[in-house]
């Protein structure tokens, strides 16, 4: 055989070897790249409160079951056979929204929830007395705002808590109701456990929006457009006061709830 033959035809299985090495390695670079992220991803998140919605007007799953949640008194939906909503409304800060919407709300005589931060209470201690004289419940959202599942003793947990307690009952001369928002829905179940232990049911959401970004804030379309087919029986709505859109729409909304039948219940009623 010809030796120029004989070596072409010897490197052939070579080739064919490197070719599938390179494939392989190609492939092996691929899924490390394209994976592996996505599961550190799904690793950072899994402290986050998340709902899916299987279909518009039904109660959407929580990443955390009820039976779960009821363990530690921790709460996102209402009875699913009754049509109540459960208003919530989340600030660290005021915007010049929440007078309309407080005026809005007696003008409906719907009770709320909110859930405030430290700032808040520092900055508008006569807002926060209007909420309390209207009858609306304010809720422990945290002192400092922080990411709460990344606080791992009692100790820590409790002062995030009761650092905010001292400043409402400092304002109101009451003590602040036992009702809980983990910020920005970051939480464990330790979380949960430590809450617990200190008297306090916490408040997730199954109805929410895109509404905190002061710089981008949804037109009134795009408000209704999730806010009204995705409302359900039970339903614990999370609104911020921060938003203009929110107290533009607020009085239009309630009206388009009560049409659907839809009456508004407290926490208190929620976690009986």
């Amino acid at each position: 055989m010809n030796s120029k033959k004989f070596f072409v035809v010897s490197l052939k299985p070579f080739l064919l070897r490197l070719a599938s090495g390179i494939l392989i390695l190609a492939a092996a670079t691929f899924l490390f790249t394209k994976v592996l992220p996505t599961s550190i991803e799904t690793a950072a998140i899994k402290n986050d409160w998340g709902l899916s919605y299987s279909q518009n007007g039904s109660q959407p799953v929580g990443n955390r079951s009820r039976e779960m949640l009821s363990q530690y008194n921790a709460y996102y939906l209402g009875p699913p056979e009754e049509k109540v909503l459960y208003l919530t409304f989340d600030a660290g800060f005021e915007a010049g929204y929440t007078p309309k919407i407080l005026e809005t709300l007696k003008k409906h005589q719907v009770p709320a929830t909110f859930f405030l931060v430290g700032n808040y209470l520092n900055t508008q201690p006569d807002l926060v007395k209007q909420m309390v004289a209207d009858g609306h419940i304010v809720g422990n959202h945290t002192n400092n705002h922080p990411d709460m599942s990344k606080i791992s003793d009692l100790e820590s947990f409790r002062k995030e808590l009761t650092d905010l307690e001292t400043k409402y009952k400092e304002i109101t001369g009451q003590e602040m109701k036992k009702f809980y928002r983990p910020p920005q829905g970051k939480f464990n179940e330790e979380n949960l456990k430590q809450a617990q232990s200190l008297g306090y049911k916490t408040i997730f959401w199954s109805l929410a929006y895109a509404d905190w970004l002061q710089d981008k804030q949804p037109s009134r379309e795009e408000a209704f457009s999730k806010l009204l087919p995705r409302v359900h029986n039970g339903a614990v709505v999370l609104l911020h006061s921060t938003s203009k859109t929110n107290s533009k729409i607020l009085d239009e909304l309630l009206t388009k709830w009560k049409e659907l039948g839809y009456r508004f219940g407290t926490l208190e009623e929620l976690c009986k």
